[in-house]
């Protein structure tokens, strides 16, 4: 049996696609200097504590590499919101990267990204 390149594409990205873990929080570190310069796939650190979280941090999920740093503290703006520490991730407001080249313009709900429509490049 002959297989096709599409067929095989499919057949590798399939159980990739239905196993992929859901975007998480890996920990808690105190200050910015101590945010690994790789994280994991899906993962994200916040900086600060649980009870007073003052940074989020995780690279792009359009895998070109930039890193996202979204501000938790209410008192300065802009500024999202957590749903909690542990378990799947969710930021509110969207994510909205633009550097010039490309766009990258999500959500982050219960672990999952919903791209919006307006992203655009290197995705």
């Amino acid at each position: 049996m002959k297989i096709r390149w599409w067929q095989w594409v499919w057949l590798n990205w399939l159980p990739q696609w239905l196993t992929r873990q859901p975007a998480h929080c890996i920990g808690l570190v105190e200050s910015a200097d101590e945010v690994p310069e790789k994280l994991p796939r899906n993962t994200a650190i916040v900086v600060g504590t649980a009870a007073r979280p003052k940074w989020i941090a995780f690279d792009c999920p359009c895998r070109s590499g930039h890193r996202i740093m979204l501000n938790l503290d209410s008192a300065r703006t802009p500024f999202w919101r957590l749903s909690k520490v542990d378990g799947p991730l969710s930021l509110s407001p969207s994510v909205n990267y633009y550097d010039g080249k490309r766009r990258c313009h999500y959500f982050i709900r219960n672990g999952k990204v919903d791209w919006m429509g307006d992203s655009f490049g290197e995705r």
